[in-house]
């Protein structure tokens, strides 16, 4: 059965890839059609500019838009390739590099799933088909629109997460990760919370405080990298521009998928404050909670997800396009919903898919004037439908613990 399960799914590869090079292509069009203006590979590609030409990076402004520079300098020292193309080069070899992380992206995941997914030319065909349907998620489409790199630092994470868990080299995905953007942090700390349950456990604690301990000796080591080569931007980096939120962009804005940016809706204010603080810190521990029970569980995919969604929740700004592992998200709701059935299965594939394809959250009012301050419970809603789907998916994954250990005691 096995052999002619393989057969059947080599034979069944060209349809998936064909499948998959259609929808790319028609994608593709799409966005040439759009005129989309890929304004923050433009960024990217200005501090690369500056780095090469010895300028002050956080004095950067640039685009029409005049947008600053809100990475940490290692990836101003990983952006300087991108001076060697000419825009309509960058611009393309940005979005064929962008298509092909997807569909690593969804292999990963698809590996994290588990079985149920497939092995070798199953899994294979299983992530092109994902990937012909996920270039279409808003997350998706606005991180290839605005040429960003959402997609390799989901990858760099899904690699390390997605691997045997005592491999040596677990944990440099991370720490890379974190040192061109601070929020894949977070996994190294629900690494450390793991091996610290599985110590009390008294488990293998020592392979997730291992791949954490790997992360941050990579994060150190690229940070101090950036550092040598770059002494005076690291040094206002880290001592100033790393707290300065409000660099990156308005709170309110309906873009701003994080807590903070919906309580700035809801409140009617562009500082949300305690408010935030409290929720965030609620937010955090019930997501870190999620993940880590799911963890010693062997449940990898869902705390991966679970932490993915958690850092999303706590950041002060979570751009649309950062939410791309609406991926592994979809997998997941639809994977246990093929495993198990239940019509509130199916419900729920339906919502997520429904959440991350509707692009509800632009129907309300956004834009020049500070448009998101104004809205009304309608439109607040629908500018925190990723918000309200994360916390779904973790009161979820709570809601299981509870039922389990309901089980056990009767």
């Amino acid at each position: 059965m096995t052999v002619i399960a393989l057969v059947g799914a080599r034979r069944r590869l060209p349809l998936a890839a064909g499948a998959c090079l259609l929808s790319f292509t028609v994608f593709w069009l799409a966005q040439r059609a759009a005129d989309v203006s890929m304004i923050d590979l433009m960024v990217y590609r200005a501090e690369g500019e500056t780095v090469r030409a010895g300028g002050d990076l956080y004095a950067l402004r640039t685009t029409e838009a005049h947008l600053p520079t809100t990475y940490p300098p290692f990836a101003a020292l990983l952006f300087t390739p991108l001076t060697l193309l000419d825009t309509a080069q960058m611009r393309t070899l940005a979005t064929l590099g962008n298509l092909l992380l997807l569909v690593a992206f969804a292999h990963l995941a698809l590996r994290l799933v588990g079985p149920a997914t497939g092995t070798g030319h199953a899994r294979v065909e299983s992530a092109l088909w994902v990937s012909a349907l996920a270039v279409w998620a808003e997350p998706v489409w606005t991180t290839l629109r605005y040429g960003q790199i959402n997609l390799l630092l989901a990858v760099l994470v899904l690699w390390d997460l997605s691997r045997h868990p005592g491999h040596r080299w677990a944990g440099l995905g991370i720490g890379i990760a974190a040192a061109i953007k601070l929020t894949p942090a977070l996994f190294a700390v629900f690494l450390l919370l793991t091996g610290a349950a599985e110590a009390v456990r008294r488990g293998q604690w020592r392979v997730p405080v291992r791949h954490a301990c790997v992360a941050a000796v990579s994060f150190v080591g690229a940070t101090l990298l950036a550092a040598a080569a770059l002494p005076y931007d690291s040094r206002r980096f880290w001592t100033r521009m790393v707290f300065e939120a409000g660099r990156v962009g308005l709170p309110e804005d309906t873009a701003n998928q994080s807590l903070r940016g919906v309580l700035a809706r809801l409140l009617h204010t562009a500082e949300p404050g305690l408010w935030w603080a409290v929720a965030a810190a609620g937010a955090g521990a019930l997501g870190l909670a999620v993940a880590v029970r799911a963890a010693l569980r062997g449940e990898r995919a869902r705390a991966a997800v679970s932490c993915a969604v958690t850092a999303l929740l706590v950041s002060p700004v979570s751009w649309s396009h950062h939410w791309v592992w609406c991926v592994p998200l979809g997998l997941l709701v639809w994977t246990e919903a093929v495993r198990r059935g239940g019509r509130a299965r199916w419900a729920a594939v339906g919502a997520v898919g429904l959440v991350f394809c509707s692009y509800a959250l632009w129907w309300v009012p956004h834009g020049v004037g500070r448009l998101e301050l104004d809205q009304n419970y309608g439109e607040m809603t629908l500018s925190a439908l990723y918000v309200g789907t994360a916390f779904a998916f973790l009161l979820q994954g709570a809601g299981r613990r509870l039922r389990r250990a309901g089980r056990r005691t009767v």
